[in-house]
């Protein structure tokens, strides 16, 4: 070996090599530790609608240590994340001595179940709403892990249901997959399950027979249809409460 150019050549890049990672490893740790670079200041970008900003401190309290290369961003962004109104955590450096967090915040679409809440996307969240906003908010309710399943059938139906000025007020999806809808109005619509005949096939029917069916009926204060049923091929059963006169 020692009388062969080429591999001492190699041997001595190798050991080069070695001693220069050993440099770089070294000057990393060295900068990690350094107080030469303190953090001083984490900024919340964006107004925040029902997060406050001491639920942030918080959340971020022991997750900001080291000094501005050693922050560990993943270790602040997962405990943002944990927060009940929090969708989407953007974190990142801005040189010299500071972290901005932009946050996304949840807009709740309705309430599911007896507990949480629904956003646009379909996805379920803990955030509780204010007693305003439960009061507008529809009511969605179905088997675990189907809350995208009952917000794309909402987002449908609502399209159908449109052109008699009509807006879900509960939409309900059964453990043996059915699906009921209480309206604004109060009428309820027992929809049934998916199959041959499709849910939205059967409410199309049902809004274009109503101008010349259950449009075509006096109303009176708690005298207005209060259950159709539109499990049938061809038409829909109506039960319409008693009059008194």
């Amino acid at each position: 070996m020692w009388h062969n150019p080429r591999l001492l050549n190699s041997a001595a890049n190798l050991l080069l090599a070695l001693t220069l990672l050993a440099l770089l490893y070294a000057a990393l740790q060295l900068l990690l530790r350094s107080a030469l670079f303190p953090l001083r200041e984490v900024i919340v970008l964006g107004a925040l609608a029902h997060t406050a900003r001491g639920e942030v401190e918080r959340a971020t309290a022991g997750r900001v240590a080291g000094n501005f290369f050693a922050a560990d961003l993943a270790e602040v962004r997962t405990g943002l994340e944990r927060l009940p109104w929090v969708r989407h955590v953007q974190v990142r450096r801005v040189w010299p001595d500071r972290i901005e967090v932009a946050l996304e915040e949840h807009v709740a679409l309705a309430r599911w179940g007896d507990a949480g809440l629904v956003n646009e996307h379909g996805e379920g969240f803990r955030g509780r709403a204010s007693d305003a906003d439960e009061a507008r908010l529809p009511l969605f309710a179905g088997p675990a892990g189907t809350e995208a399943e009952v917000t794309r059938r909402y987002w449908r139906l609502s399209e159908l249901l449109a052109p008699l000025g009509e807006t879900p007020e509960r939409v309900i999806l059964t453990p043996r997959h059915a699906w009921q809808l209480r309206l604004a109005s109060g009428l309820q619509l027992e929809l049934g399950r998916d199959g041959a005949d499709p849910v939205e096939r059967r409410l199309a029917r049902f809004v274009a027979a109503y101008p010349l069916t259950l449009g075509l009926l006096p109303r009176q204060p708690g005298g207005e249809p209060r259950h159709v049923d539109l499990r049938y091929p061809n038409g829909f059963a109506l039960r319409v409460p008693e009059w008194k006169g």
